[in-house]
């Protein structure tokens, strides 16, 4: 991601127009959310390199939705 965007994407993100994937797994349960970023396009352009990291954790399962939203921390939440 371009640095000198970072101002554009966090006013995208505060208004709640940033995109972002929701990625979850089970075994473990988790929920790691990717983004923000002002285009979709860029998003699924990024996206394929990022699961392929949580893949290399051999989830039980990994699910994804791309959705535009507001997103603060924490960016891993893990289940009980």
């Amino acid at each position: 991601m371009n640095p000198l965007l970072w101002p554009v994407r966090s006013c995208a993100n505060g208004l709640g127009l940033a995109w972002w994937a929701r990625v979850e797994t089970r075994s473990p349960d988790a929920v790691y959310w990717f983004g923000p970023f002002v285009r979709r396009r860029t998003l699924e352009t990024h996206l394929p390199a990022f699961l392929d990291d949580i893949q290399a954790e051999s989830p039980g399962s990994l699910e994804h939705r791309v959705l535009r939203t507001r997103r603060g921390e924490p960016l891993t939440e893990f289940g009980g």
